[in-house]
């Protein structure tokens, strides 16, 4: 018999922000996560320390996911922010680092936490009233008749990804399929309830770039040789192919032991039963004049034979991801049992053809009208591909939120020092009575704004990695990008071209401050201009939802991280 060991109390952790393991721990965290953000972000290879897959990345979905976080509290930061990721898949890096930033320039004031929450709290309304406002300066409209303004957005996500690799015409060339398959997803006919169809990336991990391609349909991979010569598939009177589509395994052993006892009279064979009724299966479907059957799982050779030579294509092994998109692009209904066939459950395609990519062979399922495609990404290896996969469904998942919100916020870290000039401004001239309201004095709040602001600022100073300067203008409240290997005090004019975002260029007579650094001074400045201009005349841009989404989660979790007192770890 073991021995049994008594039971340990909990230990208690009072004060756990002011710990060192703490400050350490979330120090290193937020060093690692600005390190990896922007298109010139490094890259980090993460694995489990035993062998087996390693990942290399830049991007917050698998680095989050993958990295051990042992500290408690810096737990509850990164599932919030992975919370984040999961329901709007762009802009994680960017909460995870001002989340950590908030924690360190609030942590880090003389103001107790509970009126440091309740003022940034405030600070929060004022950006998001402003961000919503018509008159905010970083804020454009996305008009979805221009396909440039889609581009645009594709683009800025592409171009932040360094682990995939790609060049300038790779870049080009993917947020055009992108964009078109998109395209194809937008319901052709626009009902009071309109969904948005799917695409479905097909993996060819090899190969160049710029062979990917977007079909309308679905593809469905498959190695046999049979397909080289099509047969001629069976069409109805209308000239389309009816289509079955089955969830159940029709080879033919449905009957599993684990199931229980089956009786079976002497002199029956239970195999020959069950082919005996898989090709009274497939005669219904020839009498149904069905012209494609898809199977989930796995069809019998014998079943396959009948229905080829009564020219009715058989193709199995789908899998489930494709079924969904299968049965919502034909119209089917998948079929979970062989005895309940039913003509109710067909759906219909207008083409069926083979289409080779590398060494691949696909059926290829065109319906009559596209709401489902089929994006064939290729990458020179497969930590590339996978890197490529996510930031196409990221660039995918941007243009549907924008088409709910058709707003975009300017990139290249404009929006986040235009929003601490704007803060900076707005904090100057309330009233007395709002803080009152507050139950703060001005003092206070003119410490929490600056801390506020500080914090926007160093999400902007994450996207350099050269240890140039960084600088904000003060008329536009725009991110500039001085190159390394200059002092800090030279005529800033000629060393900068174009502003983060690639809207303002240095033609007028913009007057520039270090944002931070010992040379930084934060003087009062006038509210930031709005530019008038649009969407495709930026360089980069934002997803307006999940940069919204992001700025609220950062701060709620940090001042939720401020709130602690106490953390009970259970020792046993």
């Amino acid at each position: 018999m073991s021995r049994l060991e008594a039971k340990k109390p909990p230990l208690f952790i009072s004060d756990p922000l002011t710990k060192d393991l703490f400050i350490q721990s979330l120090s290193l965290l937020s060093r690692i996560l600005k390190s990896c953000y922007g298109p010139a972000g490094r890259l980090k290879q993460l694995h489990n320390g035993v062998g087996g897959y390693v990942c290399t990345t830049s991007q917050s979905s698998a680095i989050l996911g993958r990295l051990s976080v042992s500290h408690p509290v810096l737990s509850v930061l990164t599932a919030s922010v992975q919370n984040h990721v999961s329901r709007f898949s762009d802009c994680g890096l960017f909460t995870a680092i001002l989340c950590c930033s908030f924690i360190e320039n609030f942590k880090s004031l003389s103001v107790a936490s509970y009126t440091v929450i309740k003022i940034s709290r405030h600070l929060l309304s004022l950006c998001m009233d402003y961000l919503k406002s018509e008159a905010c300066g970083c804020r454009v409209s996305v008009d979805f008749s221009s396909v440039e303004s889609l581009l645009c957005l594709v683009r800025s996500v592409l171009i932040s990804k360094p682990a995939c690799m790609l060049n300038k015409t790779e870049i080009d060339h993917l947020a055009t399929l992108v964009v078109k398959a998109f395209i194809f997803t937008v319901p052709c006919h626009v009902e009071t309830n309109a969904v948005l169809g799917k695409c479905v990336i097909v993996p060819v991990k090899s190969g160049r770039v710029v062979d990917s391609t977007v079909l309308p349909g679905l593809l469905i991979e498959t190695p046999e040789i049979q397909w080289a010569k099509l047969l001629t598939v069976k069409r109805t009177c209308s000239n389309m192919i009816k289509i079955a589509l089955f969830s159940v395994s029709m080879s033919g052993d449905s009957f599993s032991p684990e199931e229980g006892t089956i009786m079976v009279h002497h002199g029956i064979s239970l195999e020959a039963l069950e082919l005996n009724q898989l090709l009274d299966v497939g005669k219904q479907l020839v009498s149904d004049e069905v012209g494609l059957v898809v199977c989930q799982k796995v069809i019998h050779p014998s079943l396959k034979q009948y229905l080829k030579e009564n020219h009715v294509m058989a193709v199995d092994r789908a899998g489930l991801n494709l079924m969904e998109p299968l049965s919502r692009m034909t119209g089917s209904k998948p079929i979970a049992s062989i005895q309940l066939l039913s003509p109710d459950c067909y759906g219909s395609l207008e083409d069926v053809r083979v289409e080779s990519f590398a060494s691949k062979h696909f059926v290829h399922l065109i319906p009559k009208d596209t709401i489902v495609c089929s994006l064939i990404l290729c990458n020179r290896n497969e930590t590339a591909w996978e890197e490529l996969k996510r930031a196409c469904e990221t660039a995918e998942h941007v243009l549907q939120l924008t088409v709910k919100e058709p707003l975009a916020l300017l990139g290249g870290g404009c929006t986040e020092t235009h929003l601490a000039s704007y803060i900076r401004h707005k904090s100057c001239t309330l009233s007395t009575s709002t803080f009152k309201d507050i139950d703060c004095s001005r003092t206070q709040y003119q410490l929490v704004a600056d801390g506020f602001c500080r914090s926007l600022e160093s999400v902007a100073c994450s996207l350099s990695h050269d240890d140039g300067d960084i600088l904000t203008d003060i008329v536009y409240g725009h991110c500039w990008f001085v190159p390394s290997g200059f002092p800090s005090v030279s005529n800033w004019s000629d060393l900068v071209s174009k502003c983060g975002c690639g809207i303002n260029g240095n033609t007028e007579n913009l007057s520039w401050r270090l944002l931070q650094g010992q040379f930084a001074s934060h003087v009062i400045q006038d509210c930031p201009k709005k530019p008038s201009v649009k969407v495709a005349d930026f360089l980069t841009v934002d997803c307006f939802a999940a940069k919204c989404s992001g700025l609220q989660v950062a701060l709620e979790t940090a001042n939720l991280i401020l709130d602690l007192s106490y953390v009970i770890e259970d020792q046993n």
